[in-house]
Protein backbone atom coordinates (compact mmCIF):
# COMPACT_ATOMS: atom_id res chain seq x y z
CA UNK A 1 0.00 0.00 0.00
CA UNK A 2 2.74 2.36 0.93
CA UNK A 3 4.23 4.06 -2.02
CA UNK A 4 7.50 5.91 -0.41
CA UNK A 5 8.30 9.06 -0.47
CA UNK A 6 5.52 10.05 -3.22
CA UNK A 7 2.01 11.56 -2.10
CA UNK A 8 -0.67 9.14 -2.72
CA UNK A 9 -3.19 12.17 -3.52
CA UNK A 10 -2.47 15.31 -5.27
CA UNK A 11 -5.10 18.08 -5.94
CA UNK A 12 -3.89 21.27 -7.64
CA UNK A 13 -6.25 24.33 -8.41
CA UNK A 14 -9.32 21.90 -8.33
CA UNK A 15 -12.63 23.64 -8.48
CA UNK A 16 -16.03 21.93 -8.44
CA UNK A 17 -19.47 24.28 -8.82
CA UNK A 18 -22.74 23.00 -8.31
CA UNK A 19 -25.52 25.08 -10.23
CA UNK A 20 -24.38 27.90 -11.44
CA UNK A 21 -24.14 29.65 -7.39
CA UNK A 22 -22.68 27.32 -5.33
CA UNK A 23 -18.62 26.65 -5.87
CA UNK A 24 -18.16 23.20 -3.30
CA UNK A 25 -14.05 23.92 -4.02
CA UNK A 26 -12.66 27.18 -4.84
CA UNK A 27 -8.66 26.82 -6.26
CA UNK A 28 -7.98 23.92 -3.72
CA UNK A 29 -4.28 22.48 -3.80
CA UNK A 30 -3.48 19.74 -1.13
CA UNK A 31 -1.01 16.62 -1.25
CA UNK A 32 -1.86 13.62 1.33
CA UNK A 33 1.60 11.70 1.41
CA UNK A 34 1.93 7.62 1.42
CA UNK A 35 1.95 6.52 4.65
CA UNK A 36 -0.62 8.79 6.85
CA UNK A 37 -4.06 9.63 8.63
CA UNK A 38 -5.02 12.54 7.72
CA UNK A 39 -8.68 14.34 8.58
CA UNK A 40 -11.00 16.93 6.70
CA UNK A 41 -12.77 19.24 8.83
CA UNK A 42 -14.98 22.39 8.15
CA UNK A 43 -18.16 23.80 8.68
CA UNK A 44 -21.29 22.51 7.00
CA UNK A 45 -21.10 22.98 3.69
CA UNK A 46 -17.01 24.20 3.37
CA UNK A 47 -16.73 21.45 1.05
CA UNK A 48 -14.98 18.82 2.87
CA UNK A 49 -17.16 15.87 1.37
CA UNK A 50 -16.93 17.47 -2.05
CA UNK A 51 -13.14 17.38 -1.58
CA UNK A 52 -13.37 13.60 -0.81
CA UNK A 53 -14.87 12.72 -3.40
CA UNK A 54 -13.41 14.79 -6.39
CA UNK A 55 -9.90 13.16 -4.91
CA UNK A 56 -11.14 9.70 -4.69
CA UNK A 57 -13.07 9.77 -8.55
CA UNK A 58 -16.35 9.94 -7.42
CA UNK A 59 -16.82 13.56 -8.70
CA UNK A 60 -15.46 15.07 -11.13
CA UNK A 61 -13.45 18.67 -11.08
CA UNK A 62 -14.60 21.52 -13.32
CA UNK A 63 -11.33 22.33 -13.44
CA UNK A 64 -7.57 21.90 -11.85
CA UNK A 65 -5.94 18.62 -11.70
CA UNK A 66 -6.41 15.46 -9.54
CA UNK A 67 -3.45 12.69 -9.47
CA UNK A 68 -4.18 9.39 -7.45
CA UNK A 69 -1.22 7.16 -6.60
CA UNK A 70 0.54 9.16 -9.73
CA UNK A 71 -2.08 9.14 -12.37
CA UNK A 72 -3.98 11.96 -13.42
CA UNK A 73 -7.65 11.05 -13.31
CA UNK A 74 -9.24 14.60 -13.24
CA UNK A 75 -10.39 14.52 -16.91
CA UNK A 76 -10.50 10.62 -17.02
CA UNK A 77 -13.94 9.31 -18.59
CA UNK A 78 -16.01 5.96 -18.00
CA UNK A 79 -15.14 3.13 -17.80
CA UNK A 80 -11.09 4.34 -17.29
CA UNK A 81 -12.48 6.43 -13.99
CA UNK A 82 -13.69 3.71 -13.17
CA UNK A 83 -11.11 1.14 -13.67
CA UNK A 84 -8.84 3.83 -11.78
CA UNK A 85 -10.82 4.48 -9.18
CA UNK A 86 -11.30 0.43 -8.04
CA UNK A 87 -7.45 -0.25 -8.54
CA UNK A 88 -6.16 2.84 -6.25
CA UNK A 89 -8.55 3.63 -3.83
CA UNK A 90 -10.92 1.71 -1.14
CA UNK A 91 -14.09 3.35 1.03
CA UNK A 92 -15.26 3.35 4.22
CA UNK A 93 -18.82 5.43 4.34
CA UNK A 94 -20.99 6.12 7.05
CA UNK A 95 -23.67 4.25 5.89
CA UNK A 96 -21.60 1.30 5.45
CA UNK A 97 -22.94 0.70 1.51
CA UNK A 98 -22.74 -3.04 2.15
CA UNK A 99 -24.61 -5.59 -0.60
CA UNK A 100 -27.72 -6.96 1.55
CA UNK A 101 -27.97 -10.17 -0.51
CA UNK A 102 -24.23 -10.92 0.25
CA UNK A 103 -22.67 -12.64 2.97
CA UNK A 104 -19.62 -10.68 4.91
CA UNK A 105 -17.15 -12.96 3.01
CA UNK A 106 -18.67 -12.01 -0.42
CA UNK A 107 -19.33 -8.04 0.52
CA UNK A 108 -14.82 -8.13 1.11
CA UNK A 109 -14.08 -9.81 -1.79
CA UNK A 110 -16.76 -8.15 -4.38
CA UNK A 111 -14.45 -4.27 -5.14
CA UNK A 112 -11.51 -6.95 -6.43
CA UNK A 113 -14.31 -8.88 -8.40
CA UNK A 114 -15.78 -6.01 -10.08
CA UNK A 115 -12.27 -5.24 -10.98
CA UNK A 116 -11.72 -8.74 -12.74
CA UNK A 117 -8.78 -9.35 -10.07
CA UNK A 118 -8.35 -12.49 -8.61
CA UNK A 119 -9.25 -12.60 -5.06
CA UNK A 120 -6.29 -12.84 -2.53
CA UNK A 121 -8.11 -15.04 -0.66
CA UNK A 122 -5.41 -15.38 2.40
CA UNK A 123 -5.02 -11.85 2.61
CA UNK A 124 -9.02 -11.04 2.92
CA UNK A 125 -8.70 -13.78 5.58
CA UNK A 126 -6.34 -11.83 7.73
CA UNK A 127 -7.80 -8.47 7.42
CA UNK A 128 -11.06 -9.92 8.67
CA UNK A 129 -9.29 -11.38 11.73
CA UNK A 130 -7.16 -8.07 11.90
CA UNK A 131 -10.89 -6.07 12.39
CA UNK A 132 -12.39 -8.92 14.58
CA UNK A 133 -14.76 -11.09 12.12
CA UNK A 134 -12.97 -14.38 11.82
CA UNK A 135 -15.90 -16.74 11.88
CA UNK A 136 -18.23 -14.34 10.75
CA UNK A 137 -17.72 -14.77 6.89
CA UNK A 138 -20.69 -16.23 6.29
CA UNK A 139 -23.50 -13.82 8.26
CA UNK A 140 -25.18 -11.29 6.23
CA UNK A 141 -25.34 -7.31 6.92
CA UNK A 142 -28.52 -7.78 8.71
CA UNK A 143 -26.78 -10.07 11.65
CA UNK A 144 -24.35 -7.92 12.07
CA UNK A 145 -24.20 -4.64 14.27
CA UNK A 146 -23.50 -1.08 13.18
CA UNK A 147 -19.89 -1.63 14.20
CA UNK A 148 -19.78 -4.97 12.76
CA UNK A 149 -21.13 -3.85 9.46
CA UNK A 150 -18.30 -1.04 9.64
CA UNK A 151 -15.63 -3.42 10.35
CA UNK A 152 -16.94 -4.89 7.21
CA UNK A 153 -16.78 -2.24 5.25
CA UNK A 154 -13.04 -1.75 6.44
CA UNK A 155 -12.11 -5.00 5.57
CA UNK A 156 -13.76 -4.78 2.32
CA UNK A 157 -11.72 -1.47 1.81
CA UNK A 158 -8.11 -2.65 2.71
CA UNK A 159 -8.80 -6.24 1.46
CA UNK A 160 -7.78 -5.34 -1.87
CA UNK A 161 -4.84 -3.41 -0.92
CA UNK A 162 -5.23 0.12 -2.29
CA UNK A 163 -2.95 3.04 -2.34
CA UNK A 164 -5.49 4.98 -0.53
CA UNK A 165 -8.61 4.39 1.48
CA UNK A 166 -11.27 7.28 1.64
CA UNK A 167 -13.10 7.81 4.83
CA UNK A 168 -16.41 9.69 4.82
CA UNK A 169 -17.67 10.07 8.68
CA UNK A 170 -17.13 6.48 9.40
CA UNK A 171 -17.91 6.84 12.91
CA UNK A 172 -20.64 9.39 12.60
CA UNK A 173 -23.67 6.58 13.07
CA UNK A 174 -22.08 4.79 15.82
CA UNK A 175 -21.92 4.77 19.71
CA UNK A 176 -18.73 6.33 21.47
CA UNK A 177 -17.10 2.77 22.06
CA UNK A 178 -17.57 1.63 18.95
CA UNK A 179 -16.27 4.77 16.53
CA UNK A 180 -13.19 4.38 19.14
CA UNK A 181 -12.66 0.78 18.21
CA UNK A 182 -13.25 1.68 14.21
CA UNK A 183 -10.43 4.68 14.84
CA UNK A 184 -8.29 2.30 16.36
CA UNK A 185 -8.50 -0.09 13.27
CA UNK A 186 -8.31 2.76 10.98
CA UNK A 187 -4.57 3.54 13.41
CA UNK A 188 -3.66 -0.03 12.89
CA UNK A 189 -4.02 -0.14 9.01
CA UNK A 190 -1.69 3.00 8.75
CA UNK A 191 0.76 2.21 11.53
CA UNK A 192 1.13 -1.67 10.77
CA UNK A 193 -0.21 -2.01 7.29
CA UNK A 194 1.02 1.29 5.79
CA UNK A 195 -2.50 2.45 4.28
CA UNK A 196 -2.74 6.01 3.75
CA UNK A 197 -5.90 7.72 4.98
CA UNK A 198 -8.25 10.50 3.98
CA UNK A 199 -11.13 11.06 6.72
CA UNK A 200 -13.76 13.57 6.76
CA UNK A 201 -15.07 14.10 10.06
CA UNK A 202 -16.90 17.18 12.15
CA UNK A 203 -15.58 15.64 15.30
CA UNK A 204 -12.71 17.41 17.13
CA UNK A 205 -12.51 13.72 19.08
CA UNK A 206 -11.69 11.90 15.62
CA UNK A 207 -9.23 14.06 14.62
CA UNK A 208 -7.51 13.63 17.22
CA UNK A 209 -6.48 10.22 15.60
CA UNK A 210 -5.06 11.50 12.62
CA UNK A 211 -1.38 12.56 11.61
CA UNK A 212 -2.50 15.95 9.93
CA UNK A 213 -5.67 17.58 10.13
CA UNK A 214 -6.84 19.76 7.01
CA UNK A 215 -9.29 22.98 7.66
CA UNK A 216 -11.77 24.20 5.04
CA UNK A 217 -13.90 27.24 4.81
CA UNK A 218 -16.44 28.53 1.43
CA UNK A 219 -14.36 25.64 -0.68
CA UNK A 220 -10.76 26.54 0.41
CA UNK A 221 -7.94 25.54 2.76
CA UNK A 222 -7.31 27.83 5.49
CA UNK A 223 -5.87 25.94 7.94
CA UNK A 224 -3.71 22.88 8.24
CA UNK A 225 -2.84 21.13 11.58
CA UNK A 226 0.17 18.51 12.16
CA UNK A 227 -0.02 16.16 14.67
CA UNK A 228 -3.79 17.34 15.99
CA UNK A 229 -4.74 16.54 19.63
CA UNK A 230 -8.46 16.73 19.86
CA UNK A 231 -8.15 20.26 21.97
CA UNK A 232 -6.08 22.04 19.05
CA UNK A 233 -8.62 20.56 16.68
CA UNK A 234 -11.15 21.97 18.33
CA UNK A 235 -9.68 25.30 18.89
CA UNK A 236 -8.94 25.38 15.44
CA UNK A 237 -12.33 24.76 14.35
CA UNK A 238 -13.82 27.60 16.36
CA UNK A 239 -11.30 29.96 14.56
CA UNK A 240 -12.38 28.35 11.22
CA UNK A 241 -15.89 28.72 12.09
CA UNK A 242 -15.65 32.53 13.38
CA UNK A 243 -14.03 33.64 9.96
Amino acid sequence: MRISGTAVVDLTGVTKTYGSTTRALDGVSVAFAAGSFNAVMGPSGSGKSTLLHCAAGLDRPDSGQVRLAGEEIGGLREPKLTRARRRRAGFVFQSYNLMDSLSVWDNVLLPQRLSGVRPDRAWARDVLRRVGLSGREHDRPAQLSGGQRQRVALARALAARPEIVFADEPTGALDLSTGREILALLREAVDDLGATIVMVTHDPVTAGWADRVVFLADGRIVADLADPTPEKAAAQMMAVAAR
